[in-house]
């Protein structure tokens, strides 16, 4: 059930983005994997264009949403219950990394969006590129260009050469994931290794944790 709905999610938003982004200007692609000497990652959607390369992380969930930037996991509630979930931004913020890499170009020229496509509303205040609509209406606010047509070309036959090439499939994505995490010496999120750390305040105070090497700008923790 829960691949259906990640897949309804990911058909809706590919629709959305048919209907609403003029192909000639936005390159699209969908589903894709990218292999990395950490694991691998799967980002849902890859629009190339002018304005920059946008990637789209879509969650098909229902309820009202909770979270903020800095919160390792949202909150969903739905029916009096409440089910929490990775941040979406986190997720975003390594496919961006890694699709910069992937593409040898600076982070600074890919968009990344969160875009919520089931009957939920958000609770909390989100930043501008977390989506519950308007997801074809925020992309054209972009309007800057900051790719030439020959890069947005190349990049373009680069990803559909990998696409064509890749047999990377969503299982082995799934099993990638489930290892990345439990690796106690590799960060899930960007890469850089997991070191010892010492908590100094709060209830865990004096309690050792593995933290990244890469914090600040990397703020993912585990507990030993």
């Amino acid at each position: 059930m829960k691949l259906f709905k990640g897949w309804f999610g990911e058909k809706k938003t590919a629709f959305n983005m048919w209907v609403s982004l003029n192909s000639n200007i936005y390159h699209r692609f969908h589903d894709v994997i990218i292999l990395t000497n950490n694991g691998t990652t799967q980002i849902d959607h890859i629009l190339i264009s002018e304005y920059g390369i946008f990637i789209v992380e879509t969650k098909n969930l229902q309820g009202w949403i909770f979270g903020s930037e800095k919160n390792a996991k949202w909150t969903q509630t739905l029916a009096g219950n409440k089910y929490p979930f990775q941040n979406p931004l986190r997720q975003t913020y390594r496919q961006k990394k890694v699709l910069a890499e992937f593409l040898n170009i600076s982070d600074s020229m890919i968009y990344d969006v969160v875009f919520f496509v089931g009957d939920c509303k958000l609770k909390t205040e989100m930043p501008s590129n977390v989506l519950v609509s308007g997801l074809g209406r925020y992309i054209k606010r972009f309007k800057s260009i900051i790719l030439s047509k020959l890069e947005v070309d190349k990049i373009t036959e680069q990803i559909h050469r990998y696409k064509q090439e890749s047999n990377l499939s969503t299982k082995d994505h799934i099993r990638s994931l489930r290892e990345r995490h439990n690796s106690t010496t590799v960060c899930p999120r960007c890469g850089y290794g997991l070191i010892k750390r010492l908590s100094k305040n709060g209830r865990n105070a004096g309690s050792e944790f593995l933290g990244c090497s890469n914090f600040p700008k990397c703020r993912f923790a585990k507990s030993k």
